[in-house]
């Protein structure tokens, strides 16, 4: 360390060239990790001829699974809206409750 530099300054420089560092680091890993998952894509991904046919069961999955979810959805929304007629059904019941009971009371 220079002793004609004050120690900010110093300690500055030192951390600029631990992030410079650091960063290069992290490329070169990066670049590492991408290259080994390409090869790993390679080995894994279906030949020519069966690539078609993975496309052609991809399609019918992601069919298959909004069809699902339309289905889950759709009893969802029925569910609900049963809950929420046999709220209204029982608040009715009870203001009729509510006013036989006022009427009887005013009859009186």
């Amino acid at each position: 360390m220079d002793d004609d530099k004050p120690i900010t300054e110093q300690a500055m420089e030192t951390i600029t060239n631990a992030v410079e560092a650091t960063k290069d680091a992290a490329v070169t890993a990066v670049k590492k990790v991408r290259k080994a998952a390409k090869k790993v894509a390679k080995k894994v991904a279906p030949k020519k001829a069966s690539k078609k046919k993975a496309k052609k069961a991809a399609k019918k999955g992601s069919k298959k699974a909004a069809k699902k979810a339309t289905k889950k959805s759709s009893k969802k929304a029925a569910k609900k809206t049963v809950k929420k007629t046999v709220k209204k059904a029982a608040k009715k019941a009870a203001k009729k409750a509510a006013k036989k009971k006022k009427a009887r009371k005013a009859k009186r």
